[in-house]
């Protein structure tokens, strides 16, 4: 097992410390995933993305993961900023949108939304969890547990639902700082809907309605749980009831990952998690994301109707250490590609020197077993992927700078790229993503080959207009044209 320390940027501690597991060598780590109402965004991406560099990383240490990441398919409102949220249950507002009247129900909407995140996920090229746990799956051990925080004195019922109380908590408010009965008043003032609260920074268990679109029976009566319950029920579920790390969004930090840890703490008495890492929002072109701007992208609008490669976009949003705000351009994007087709053609180059079986000594062996180690040991510097994708690029040059590679050059090099892609999944996909683009429909070969030749008859009759349009014709459709001295090939993008 590697002797490496493994740091990470600590929330709770405001200070980046090691990431201890308590067991040795196994680290249970949860990370929330995404309200199912809509298609997730690339800025929900990049947090998931995190949680995966952290499972590649704990893996190419030894470790052994067990990784948790939840789908919430309701309980959760759309004033979440608060630490009571109020409005509309964002799973119901979403059915009765435009885009929500193709459903006959709200869980029919939940179920094509999840499956697309599912997908979505594949595409770029992240490991799986060990368990992807649903809320509403869960909810005899949402109510159990709300049950038990009333006993414990740490909740209390009103006529509109079950409310944790703050109050009997010490520690509320440790993660996020917002520890003065002033902030908090101010947290929760606008939406304080239930005047039989206790204190306006109680936040609700368990809301009591029986005109909701999903609903169970509890011991209060027909309704549905709060948001935060359900990752605490789940997390310590799955994973016990101290996990190694907690993950998510900055916008997760309050109120809902304060409100997990008081939940959580108050039913078990210990510490709900050892280590909490959050990852920084993303813009993009400089501004927030916001579909009047059109700039608000979900996975599918760039790789579906865009055509990106989905290595490349994978490469884009981890350009970027997490612990960073960063700034999406579609120039980062064709750069992120360039440099994935730099890995694919060393691949290519790998598996032809394989296949030619040349001999000769490993010229580039010990250098590419240099490059990653540092871009290991950049990972396990708070994942800095920055330094991580520079010293596997400068390991892409190495390879090339070879004319023709040995067997053994071609054995480091394939070695190399084997590494590198276990660490960041920037070179081919891997499990069921490989699966997915494996089996994406046939092109037809002689159409394509037929275009060429006219493209080729129009660039020499000078119908350079002509030419271009044939070529930006094909790469609408997925498919990549190289020009060289002996003539034109082409190749389907990645996931296309």
């Amino acid at each position: 097992m590697s002797q490496r320390k493994f740091v990470l940027y600590d929330t709770m501690t405001k200070s980046a410390k090691e990431l201890v597991p308590q067991e040795p060598g196994h680290l249970t780590f949860y990370s929330c995933g995404p309200t199912v109402y809509s298609y997730a965004h690339i800025g929900n991406f990049r947090t998931f993305l995190t949680a995966d560099l952290v499972v590649r990383t704990a893996e190419a240490l030894g470790w052994r993961v067990s990784y948790v990441a939840n789908i919430t398919d309701v309980g959760h409102l759309t004033e979440d900023s608060f630490a009571d949220a109020e409005g509309e249950d964002k799973m119901a507002r979403a059915l009765q949108s435009k885009e929500g009247e193709r459903f006959a129900n709200v869980w029919d909407l939940a179920e094509h939304y999840a499956q697309a995140f599912v997908s979505d996920w594949r595409r770029l090229n992240l490991r799986e969890p060990k368990v992807r746990p649903r809320a509403t799956h869960h909810m005899r051990e949402q109510i159990v547990a709300v049950q038990r925080l009333i006993e414990k004195g740490f909740a209390y019922e009103t006529p509109t639902g079950v409310y944790f109380n703050v109050g009997a908590f010490r520690d509320y408010g440790k993660l996020s700082g917002n520890r003065d009965q002033e902030n908090l008043m101010r947290a929760v003032r606008e939406v304080v809907q239930d005047d039989n609260k206790r204190h306006p920074a109680d936040f609700a268990l368990w809301k009591k309605d029986e005109k909701h679109l999903m609903q169970w029976f509890s011991p209060w009566g027909w309704g549905f749980p709060g948001w935060h319950i359900e990752c605490s029920v789940m997390a310590m579920g799955y994973l016990g009831e101290t996990l190694d790390l907690h993950a998510g969004g900055e916008d997760l930090v309050f109120p809902h990952h304060e409100c997990e840890i008081a939940q959580s703490e108050a039913l078990t008495g210990k510490p709900f998690a050892n280590h909490w890492i959050h990852t920084r929002f993303l813009q993009v072109e400089g501004e927030k994301m916001s579909k009047s701007k059109g700039n608000f992208y979900t996975v599918r609008d760039l790789v579906d109707e865009r055509r990106a490669d989905p290595l490349g976009l994978r490469y884009a949003l981890m350009s970027v250490p997490y612990g960073k705000p960063f700034n999406f351009t579609m120039q980062t994007l064709r750069d992120a590609t360039a440099n994935v087709e730099r890995f694919r053609l060393c691949a290519e180059r790998a598996s032809e020197g394989l296949a030619a079986g040349r001999s000769g000594e490993d010229a580039i062996g010990p250098e590419l077993e240099a490059l990653y180690d540092e871009a290991l040991d950049a990972m396990c510097d708070d994942l800095n992927t920055s330094v991580a994708l520079a010293k596997a690029l400068e390991g892409t040059r190495v390879i090339l700078r070879e004319n023709e590679l040995s067997g053994a050059c071609a054995a480091s090099a394939q070695r190399f790229l084997d590494r590198v892609n276990a660490l960041l999944g920037i070179v081919r996909f891997e499990g069921e993503a490989a699966t997915m683009a494996e089996s994406a429909p046939d092109v037809d070969e002689a159409r394509i080959e037929a275009r060429i030749a006219e493209r080729d008859a129009a660039k020499k009759a000078k119908d350079f207009a002509r030419a271009d349009a044939i070529r930006d014709g094909l790469a609408a459709e997925g498919i990549e044209l190289r020009d060289s001295p002996t003539g034109t090939t082409w190749k389907r993008k990645a996931g296309v």
